[in-house]
């Protein structure tokens, strides 16, 4: 499956007859395709700081490893900005040229340890399914309803509360997500992707290999092992926050739309500026999910132009972080809950319903 671009038919609602986007197309497509001179100047302010700091957070090492992972902290910033860049050249936006976009996308695919061609099909994947509760499990964090939830064994419990802690997501999950779990070659998947994988790891083989045949590996392990956290956790948090906040809209496919689930489904995060750039704006996600071809550094412009953009829900920093704790769907409400407030929602649910109380007979007459 390819990114959804914007010029096909896409359908409106997963029921109904494929309709041209035309009412939110034409107002964005001045701001989709790429800008050479603007994608040059993001590449110079993600992927090159990223590759000098690495060199100086060696070369701290027999200094003060504090002040090696005082650098791996922007140095983070940069991979993570590096990330959205690979994404970018998934989506076909981010150079001039299909083929410039692949071989970028596979090149910095090294760099954030991800196989571009089986990443890219996932990832479009996730478009194409967003906030549908019939498609969930494409690209996205795994999330049940409470029903499902209840109806699982305790032992199933317990590994989606563990899945689902902080302190799993953002300690484990990093390792897992960005260096582990792509490592692994898929067996059901098309010759292509399994190859995507399998070239991808011979050539990580290579350049680990040979970064560690030159500095050790505890020096290799001192430096990227911390930039993979700090990266990997603001990656998984961003993602998750991205679909995942109070008031997020979740459907089923019979009323399920694309259009809603950009605007209802993805949030405007609003972040401080810094953070904003070392992000590269995807937090104004509900632009991207709607136009997929519009490259990171002209969503701003884009959702600043078109008041239609501004319905799309908006969170803030706090907001993102106070997300986390919602952990189930509530079909009931459609909300997002937390775990006590699933287990009160089921409780309601299961309670039997009250007898109806037996009206008395009616006196005889005297």
């Amino acid at each position: 499956m390819e990114a959804v671009t914007m010029d096909v038919d896409v359908p409106e609602r997963s029921s109904g007859t494929p309709q041209k986007r035309s009412w939110w197309a034409e107002p964005l497509k001045p701001y989709a395709g790429a800008d050479l001179r603007r994608s040059l100047v993001c590449l110079a302010t993600s992927v090159v700081p990223y590759l000098l700091l690495w060199p100086v957070m060696y070369l701290l090492l027999p200094v003060s490893y504090a002040l090696t992972l005082l650098v791996a902290i922007p140095a983070s910033g940069f991979l993570l900005r590096s990330y959205i860049v690979f994404h970018d050249c998934s989506h076909g936006s981010f150079m001039p040229s299909k083929r410039a976009n692949t071989w970028l996308g596979v090149a910095i695919g090294l760099i954030v340890y991800s196989p571009f061609h089986s990443w890219r099909q996932e990832h479009a994947g996730h478009h194409a399914s967003a906030g549908d509760l019939d498609r969930r499990g494409v690209g996205d964090v795994q999330t049940l309803t409470v029903a499902e939830y209840y109806d699982k064994s305790w032992g199933s419990r317990l590994a989606y509360r563990l899945m689902r802690s902080p302190w799993i997501m953002f300690t484990i999950g990093p390792l897992w997500a960005l260096a582990l779990q792509p490592r692994i070659v898929p067996r059901n998947k098309r010759p292509r992707i399994r190859r995507s994988h399998l070239y991808t790891n011979l050539a990580l083989l290579a350049l680990v290999g040979g970064l560690i045949w030159l500095i050790g590996l505890r020096a290799y392990l001192l430096i990227q092992i911390p930039m993979i956290l700090m990266a990997g956790a603001a990656g998984v948090w961003l993602f998750y926050v991205q679909h995942q906040f109070e008031g997020v809209l979740w459907t089923r496919s019979d009323d399920w739309s694309y259009v809603d689930a950009a605007l209802e489904g993805s949030s405007y995060l609003r972040l401080p500026k810094v953070l904003q750039f070392f992000t590269g704006n995807i937090g104004l996600h509900h632009v991207h999910h709607l136009s997929p071809r519009i490259p990171n550094y002209n969503l701003q412009r884009a959702h600043d132009a078109n008041e239609f953009l501004h319905r799309a829900p908006t969170i803030s920093l706090w907001d993102g972080l106070r997300a986390v704790r919602l952990k189930l769907i509530d079909e009931s409400s459609g909300r997002l809950v937390t775990f006590p407030q699933a287990r009160r929602a089921w409780a309601r649910s299961a309670a039997p319903s009250p007898r109806p109380t037996a009206k008395p007979a009616d006196q005889p007459t005297a």
